[in-house]
């Protein structure tokens, strides 16, 4: 009896070995823990002083950057404009704004666009003090004016996690010394360039040695791969490359393929550079709640899915009412968030 209880056991177990190695499944591919899901809402105090109030999901008037956690949100980007009109996006308001995020928890993004207002592939224009400066004028006025709103912030206990240096600049910044071409692709001003962002890269280690240093370009979805080998061949540094991405604003492409490219494109870079990606700007049309949340539910899966994504910031999410008349925030007209903010939920 002994000899056949042992039979019926090692049977047992070859039968239960056999059945668990039909069972076994691939191991996932591993998904990307550290994730910055976070937001640009450098309007939000010209807002507030204009009355504009936000509200959560209970209709309840709730302070904006409690609500970008409330939604999801772990990360704030700040826009830093030199000498601007109204003050707004200047020093003393991205301080301000700073403290709040900082005082929720909030992870800070300081994004330098180095000039007066906007600047963007359109437009890299010179604050005025900086207007009849030389290269190497250039250079100390970015160093200066990097490490005094650094400095600022560290008066303030405040330590960003990551910074940019320079606004989309894939056409270069501070035109027309740092204007990598024209309309003739003539000018090849990348060691200007290159000087240029380094210079803002070395007076943010000299600041905060720790800091992510991300040089940010648009049109996340093109081949950027060339640009980056162009900008490093000139000597130019970075700790962290950033993208731009909007869907729905490309005639000759849906938005499931802008998606798809821009995925691709994060994998490339961060492979071939062995540097994480960040997207610092999304955005969707406001005007179809559910749309907006498809397109985005769809980035942010495939993007948390990859190793080489740091990151995705929405770009002025709490734009509603016609706010500057941008159509791509991501509140309703109520003032409340829409479908499209469960994608950073």
């Amino acid at each position: 009896m002994k000899w056949f209880a042992l039979i019926i056991l090692c049977a047992y177990v070859i039968l239960a070995c056999s059945n668990d190695e039909n069972t076994k499944t691939e191991t996932p591919e591993p998904v990307n823990t550290d994730f910055a899901k976070g937001a640009d809402i450098s309007w939000v105090t010209e807002m507030e002083s204009k009355g504009i109030a936000f509200k959560n999901s209970n209709n309840v008037t709730t302070d904006c950057f409690a609500l970008m956690k409330e939604v999801g949100m772990n990360a704030i980007r700040l826009r830093v404009w030199v000498d601007p009109t109204d003050g707004w996006c200047g020093k003393e308001d991205v301080v301000n704004k700073a403290v709040r995020a900082h005082n929720l928890g909030l992870d800070i993004m300081i994004d330098f666009h180095y000039s007066d207002s906007w600047a963007d592939p359109g437009k890299q224009n010179k604050p005025a003090a900086w207007e009849t400066m030389n290269l190497s004028q250039l250079k100390v006025a970015i160093a200066d004016h990097t490490k005094d709103v650094l400095n600022a912030l560290k008066a303030e206990g405040i330590t960003p996690k990551w910074v940019q240096v320079g606004n989309e600049t894939r056409n270069g910044m501070l035109w027309p010394e740092g204007k990598l071409w024209d309309e003739n692709g003539s000018l090849n001003r990348w060691s200007e360039y290159a000087q240029m962002s380094n210079a803002g890269y070395d007076a943010t280690k000299s600041v905060f040695p720790n800091a992510i240093v991300i040089v940010h370009i648009h049109n996340g979805w093109e081949d950027n791969v060339w640009w980056f080998k162009d900008f490093k061949s000139n000597g130019g540094k970075w700790d962290m490359i950033g993208l731009s991405l909007y869907p729905q604003t490309e005639a000759n492409y849906t938005w499931t393929q802008l998606n798809e490219k821009c995925i691709d494109q994060i994998k490339k870079l961060g492979d071939t550079y062995n540097t994480p990606v960040m997207v610092c700007e999304i955005g969707t049309k406001q005007s179809n709640e559910s749309l907006a949340s498809q397109i985005l539910n769809d980035f942010m899966t495939k993007a948390k899915a990859l190793n080489q994504c740091a990151g995705v910031f929405y770009w002025e999410p709490q734009c509603y009412g016609g706010w500057k008349n941008y159509d791509m925030g991501a509140f309703n007209v109520s003032g409340k968030p829409s479908l499209a903010l469960s994608a950073f939920k």
